[in-house]
């Protein structure tokens, strides 16, 4: 018979005389003299299945082998629970043990374990009611931004992870290279020969699809990545990863409102859909991070719940504002007076940190914050130039909680203006050749922007730590899994 999904069978809660089949892994054993009670989860949905098994001497034998994290097969008819917490039940007549999980062993007992533990053994992380929910809602959001991007009639286009030109020149990349490392071939001058090596060049992984990105725009009109991105950032914060995921549109003919309003409508959607599809998982997630609130100190704690934070962000219009009006609300608050920033605002040109873009959503706005015209030193090299020689069309979305959830400008067009600008910041004209030509050939007005997924992922979930919304977290020194 074939397997209902646990998910299915507590939506339709349908107490008939046909039997049915559940499988999964066993959360919690309870027994007493007469009857056992199995609770059962196959990770369809946060909520578990009872399994109620009247005892007799061979069911007895089998129950002594069943403990959390056993995976079993169950045989029955659906009942009404007399229990709290559960409308429906399985009333088991058929068990079936499809893997042991030995008491002594299995590393994830029923009981509260820490989330840095949990790191540790991410191959069991996913059974738990946490993670469970956390990557449900990570599918419902990978499905979600391809719909958003399918009903606006967007190309997807899958840019290279292997490349030879640093998108953002920050210069943190994993070099690719099949050389013999204990033997590394050699220039005459001491450097080493990259004509041996696979690709005949220095190449490395991708910090971003943009620029291939662009390209594409220039045949397509609208077209989006969505794909694994790599830095090499020595950082062990709560907020950088190794390996991460970006969404990346890029659109021709779209001015920097054009690009504003694109983000804005993308986010909203996709905070609705969470809503309307995870709501179960988005209310477990929400009740255990109240629960986590009340440990901090009373200053830190964060008053909106998980939902309302979600609900915030869907029924506010964002606010758009520049850089310079940015800093002149920074320079003035009491917060920056009475320096309660770590890095105290002093002038303009400051590049922000995440408790500034916070400062501004929460505490000044109280709604997302879309900042535009940066200054063009703290900004990269293909950013468009405003007229005042000192900016560039650069916008940040900012979010509650998260601080910058999206980067994006508009595009340099210009020939002359991007070729002059590449020479400015060194970077080698002979490795943007490709770039500068869509310059060179019907170049056309153009933005586009970069979304964080595990970003968003924290946004969603309510979860205060990136490690905890990607499957198998990549960091200094950790690489496990």
């Amino acid at each position: 018979m074939k397997r209902t999904k646990i998910k299915e069978i507590l939506a339709n809660n349908n107490i008939t005389e046909t039997e049915i089949v559940a499988s999964g892994w066993v959360r919690t054993k309870r027994v007493s003299k007469n009857v056992g009670f199995l609770s059962l989860n196959d990770g369809s949905t946060i909520k578990n299945l009872q399994i109620v098994i009247d005892i007799n001497p061979e069911i007895e034998e089998l129950l002594s082998r069943i403990h959390s994290g056993a995976s079993i097969s169950a045989t029955g008819n659906l009942v009404k629970s007399e229990g709290v917490g559960q409308t429906v039940e399985l009333k088991c007549n058929k068990l079936e043990i499809l893997g042991e999980a030995n008491p002594d062993e299995y590393l994830l007992q029923p009981k509260k374990h820490s989330l840095e533990f949990l790191r540790e053994i991410a191959h069991l992380r996913p059974r738990t009611n946490t993670f469970s929910a956390i990557f449900r809602i990570r599918h419902a959001m990978t499905f979600a931004i391809h719909k958003f991007f399918n009903e606006k009639g967007f190309c997807n286009v899958h840019t290279p992870i292997i490349t030879g030109s640093d998108a953002e020149g920050a210069g943190e990349m994993f070099q690719v290279t099949t050389l013999d490392l204990n033997n590394l071939p050699k220039t005459e001058d001491g450097h080493i020969d990259f004509s041996q090596d696979f690709f005949d060049k220095s190449t490395n992984l991708t910090v971003s699809g943009q620029l291939e990105g662009e390209l594409f725009a220039m045949a397509l009109s609208e077209i989006y990545t969505f794909g694994p991105t790599f830095r090499a950032e020595n950082s062990n914060t709560a907020r950088h990863l190794a390996e991460f995921w970006m969404i990346e549109p890029e659109m021709a003919f779209y001015n920097l409102n054009d690009n504003m309003d694109l983000a804005e409508e993308m986010l909203k959607y996709l905070v609705n859909y969470a809503l309307n599809n995870c709501y179960d998982d988005i209310e477990f997630l929400s009740k255990r991070r109240e629960e986590e609130q009340k440990t901090k100190p009373q200053n830190e704690r964060d008053d909106m719940n998980l939902i309302e934070k979600l609900k915030f962000v869907v029924t506010n219009n964002f606010e758009r504002i520049t850089y310079t009006q940015a800093i002149e609300i920074l320079l003035n608050s009491n917060a920056n007076k009475k320096n309660q920033f770590e890095y105290k605002i002093e002038r303009w040109g400051t590049d922000l940190q995440s408790e500034h873009e916070r400062y501004l959503v929460e505490r000044h706005f109280k709604k997302p914050v879309i900042l535009i015209d940066y200054p063009k030193e703290i900004k990269a090299f293909y950013m468009k130039q405003n007229e005042d020689g000192k900016t560039v069309k650069a916008m940040d979305v900012l979010f509650p909680q998260i601080g910058e959830i999206i980067g994006g400008s508009q595009r340099e067009e210009n020939y002359e203006k991007l070729k002059a600008r590449i020479s400015e910041l060194n970077i080698p004209e002979k490795d943007m050749w490709w770039y500068l030509d869509t310059r060179r050939f019907g170049t056309v007005p153009h933005s586009g922007f970069g979304l964080g997924f595990e970003r968003l992922m924290l946004f969603v979930t309510g979860m205060g730590n990136i490690r905890d919304v990607i499957p198998f977290p990549r960091t200094p020194k950790n690489a496990e899994f």
